[in-house]
């Protein structure tokens, strides 16, 4: 190894390394935020001209599998006239997946369940998603098409 090389490599070493967690469950959380935040940003993009309002805000869970500690992770909120989607974060870990989000419908008539979303860890990015109360069955992808069947419900 070079002097150069030895240099550069003791230069990397002793800088702080960004996105570097003291455990599975700190990277998990951070992914489960990010991936979040990456869905707010492709429904903001999708909903452009739409007149419906996307609005973030802020979900405290308490994970047990993590050793019982608290932490926040966004959450969504679709609002057109008095009508809301909501997409709140549920679980971070469960049912094979490494984070749960639940659509509910929002009027004034109450809640009703609609989804839940399944972010998908690892390679593959994607999100899937399932009817309220179904663990089997029919459901898919989470992408432009779901997004549009799901929130077709906002409109009176």
């Amino acid at each position: 190894m070079s002097a150069k090389e030895r240099f550069l490599k003791k230069l990397q070493d002793s800088q702080p390394r960004s996105g570097s967690f003291d455990n599975k469950g700190q990277a998990d959380i951070a992914q489960f935020r990010q991936r979040m935040s990456e869905l707010q940003e492709n429904m903001e993009e999708w909903l452009t001209d739409t007149g419906i309002e996307v609005e973030s805000t802020t979900v405290s869970l308490v994970e047990f599998l993590i050793g019982g500690k608290s932490f926040s992770v966004p959450g969504i909120q679709l609002k057109y006239d008095d009508r809301k989607v909501k997409f709140t974060p549920v679980f971070l870990y469960g049912q094979g997946v490494t984070g749960c989000v639940e659509a509910s419908l929002c009027t004034q008539g109450g809640v009703t369940v609609l989804c839940r979303l399944f972010m998908q860890s690892g390679e593959n990015r994607q999100w899937t998603w399932r009817p309220a109360n179904a663990f089997t069955g029919p459901g898919g992808m989470f992408g432009e098409d779901a997004f549009f069947e799901l929130v077709e419900r906002l409109l009176p």
